[in-house]
């Protein structure tokens, strides 16, 4: 069976995100001053086959936690669904 999953990787909250912060300066020279805080993290989408939903959370896992997030630094969350 395939599955999509959908992860988003963000830094920790407690970490300065320097692009997010240049980002978020720039935005009262566009006309969005309301806008008060950026942050900018990584979006990825994996196609991948598993016999169920279980396995293909499994696999997100340890790709998560061993190449797609640096967990000193980011952390991640993640949707599964079926293709």
């Amino acid at each position: 069976m395939k599955f999509i999953a959908e992860i988003d990787v963000m830094p920790h909250k407690a970490l300065l995100d320097p692009q997010g912060k240049a980002v978020g300066s720039s935005m009262p020279r566009l006309g969005l001053s309301a806008i008060e805080q950026v942050r900018i993290g990584k979006h990825i989408q994996l196609e991948l086959e598993a016999s169920a939903e279980n396995e293909a959370r499994e696999m997100v896992e340890k790709a998560c936690k061993n190449l797609l997030a640096n967990p000193i630094m980011e952390g991640y969350s993640y949707t599964i669904k079926p293709v």
